[in-house]
């Protein structure tokens, strides 16, 4: 995947349904649109389409000539004690798709917490994350996101993610590395 911040202007080669920044509103992109991504990092796109921003998932690379991102390869044995450091490794592949700063560099983890299952050698995962401005349309997707790749992972038998406002965030949760990033 592109790291990069530079812009890449690609065009659309099939349709495919994307969310409009910072709504988090489904859109249909056509084919033969043309696009610039302006952010490629975790698993999806961020993309610059008539003066919108969008998020393509990474599964659907392919429309914008692209190859989706590579997983984790993960062992189905995981011991379970290695399980917390590997949940916090798969959140930081989760991006704002406005912000080029993984959720938990940027602060928005609050909890990450682990309850008896009802599956024999599975835990339930739950976690508190919130989000940079309570408004922002795009918690959802990040949650879903979060829920998605945190339940492929083996040794979760469920997950609970808890969209919080309190405390309310602000930059001061970002590590250093997210601060100097953003410049800030």
């Amino acid at each position: 995947m592109m790291h990069r911040r530079h812009r890449e202007d690609v065009l659309v080669r099939r349709n495919v349904m994307v969310e409009t920044i910072p709504s988090g509103h489904p859109v249909e992109l056509e084919q033969g649109m043309l696009a610039q991504i302006t952010q490629a990092l975790g698993s999806s796109f961020t993309l610059l389409v008539e003066g919108q921003l969008m998020r393509l998932k990474g599964v659907d690379a392919d429309a914008i000539g692209k190859r989706p991102p590579e997983t984790i390869a993960v062992p189905e044995d995981l011991p379970i004690d290695e399980l917390e450091p590997l949940i916090w490794d798969t959140l930081r592949t989760c991006y704002d798709p406005e912000i080029p700063v993984n959720i938990v560099d940027l602060g928005l983890i609050y909890r990450l917490d682990f309850e008896p299952s009802d599956e024999p050698d599975k835990l339930r995962v739950v976690i508190d994350m919130t989000l940079t401005a309570p408004g922002c349309g795009m918690g959802e997707s990040i949650a879903n996101e979060v829920c998605d790749k945190v339940l492929a992972l083996p040794r979760v038998g469920d997950i609970t993610v808890n969209l919080v406002f309190d405390p309310p965030w602000d930059r001061s949760m970002m590590s250093e590395e997210a601060q100097l990033a953003l410049g800030l």
